[in-house]
């Protein structure tokens, strides 16, 4: 059995003043996977003994960025999706093994008046491409922040929401195109009805006391590994950032 998990960290600097190393040795994974890391080579010096760090920085400076954790050394790695143009912001780091390909994804967010939102579009069309190409050879697992909540149970508020980043009609429309190429969102795979299960709050209006929030940190792996899931979960006792991490339990080898 392995253990995966995703945390967007929003600063691993930050965090890690507020007890990520504790979090980290508790959760005991076989992987684990950062977004948002807000890093630069060099800027932080941090290791954990049995593990490999494997780390892709955004050209600017204290933005975006992601990092996998490992006990299990690779038979290939792969930076970014090969296209420049979606290259430069540390968002996708691609693990290969015998049985699986990891990839972690921290999606581009739509912002708030929607600036974004067709670059989001061209972006997850490249990224579903990436994926598929991926798994042709064997199945994909990927995790992250994918800055959508996909179904109105998904967040605490959805009619006022709707529309809005993170929760439009496009967004919704192309992770719905994710899992009809075939792919599963894990936690939805055991729990299709439960609501409260969030995974992001806002600093703003007391949101995580409200537990006011939007599950947008996913587990999504190829269909053909259903019968080897054995769980998913969410860890909305672990602070530190604004989103909390998520765990994929799967019969799997490394």
């Amino acid at each position: 059995m392995l253990k995966f998990i995703s945390w967007n960290v929003n600063g691993l600097r930050a965090v890690v003043q507020k007890g990520f190393a504790g979090v980290f040795t508790a959760l005991d994974a076989d992987f684990f996977c950062l977004q948002e890391t807000k890093l630069q080579a060099g800027q932080l010096d941090i290791a954990f003994e049995g593990y490999r760090a494997y780390w892709n920085y955004a050209e600017k400076k204290g933005y975006s960025g992601t990092c996998i954790f490992t006990k299990h050394t690779p038979l290939s790695v792969r930076y970014g999706m090969g296209i420049e143009e979606h290259d430069r912001e540390g968002r996708v780091i691609s693990l290969e093994y015998g049985d699986f390909w990891l990839v972690t994804v921290y999606t581009p967010n739509a912002k708030e008046d929607l600036s974004r939102l067709g670059y989001r579009q061209i972006w997850e069309d490249a990224f579903l491409q990436y994926i598929t190409t991926l798994g042709k050879d064997k199945p994909v697992i990927f995790c992250g922040d994918l800055n959508v909540a996909h179904r109105e149970i998904d967040l605490k508020n959805p009619k006022p929401n709707r529309g809005k980043a993170g929760f439009t009609d496009e967004e919704r429309e192309k992770f719905s195109a994710v899992l009809a190429a075939g792919y599963t969102d894990t936690f939805r795979y055991f729990y299709p009805d439960a609501v409260g299960a969030y995974s992001w709050w806002s600093y703003r209006y007391h949101a995580r006391e409200n537990n006011a929030g939007w599950r947008i940190d996913y587990f999504v792996t190829d269909s053909r590994l259903d019968g080897r899931l054995i769980d998913a979960k969410i860890h909305p006792e672990v602070f530190g950032s604004d989103h909390c991490p998520v765990e994929l339990l799967c019969d799997l080898q490394p």
